[in-house]
């Protein structure tokens, strides 16, 4: 039986570099948004980064553990098949999962900068995770063994 994602990911030596591999998945697909929802989302993107303490790294890291548990029924039934492919396959499923993490980080954070960014953006999120479920699963792939 293959590795859960949570497993490899949240492993110490490894999860450094997951959490890099994933902010990089997320500056790759913001710096993709094109028009007038693209310019919301990296301006957005932008007030985030401002909030200081390497905001986008630091929270990557503390929703890590969520954010694989979310992902380890997918991986789970993922067969043969690329894991970009399988999130893609079940778009919906796949992005509630992983909104359901940030949804929740933000109802309960002391954050309010970081919360009002996250809500004005929520409105088109799952269009925005939907997209990004191909590159996500191909770096979750290179990540686990």
């Amino acid at each position: 039986m293959s590795t859960a994602v949570s497993d490899a990911l949240l492993e110490p030596t490894r999860r450094p570099v997951a959490v890099a591999t994933l902010t990089d998945v997320i500056d790759a697909e913001v710096s993709e948004k094109s028009g007038l929802g693209g310019a919301a989302v990296k301006a957005g993107y932008a007030a985030a980064k401002k909030l200081g303490g390497n905001f986008v790294t630091s929270a990557t890291d503390r929703l890590l553990p969520q954010f694989a548990s979310a992902l380890d029924p997918f991986w789970a039934t993922k067969g043969e098949q690329p894991f970009g492919a399988h999130l893609a396959a079940q778009p919906e499923a796949a992005a509630d999962a992983l909104l359901a993490v940030t949804d929740a980080k933000a109802a309960n954070t002391s954050h309010g900068s970081a919360a009002k960014v996250y809500g004005s953006l929520r409105g088109k999120a799952k269009d925005h995770v939907v997209a990004a479920l191909p590159r996500l699963g191909a770096a979750v792939e290179r990540l686990v063994p």
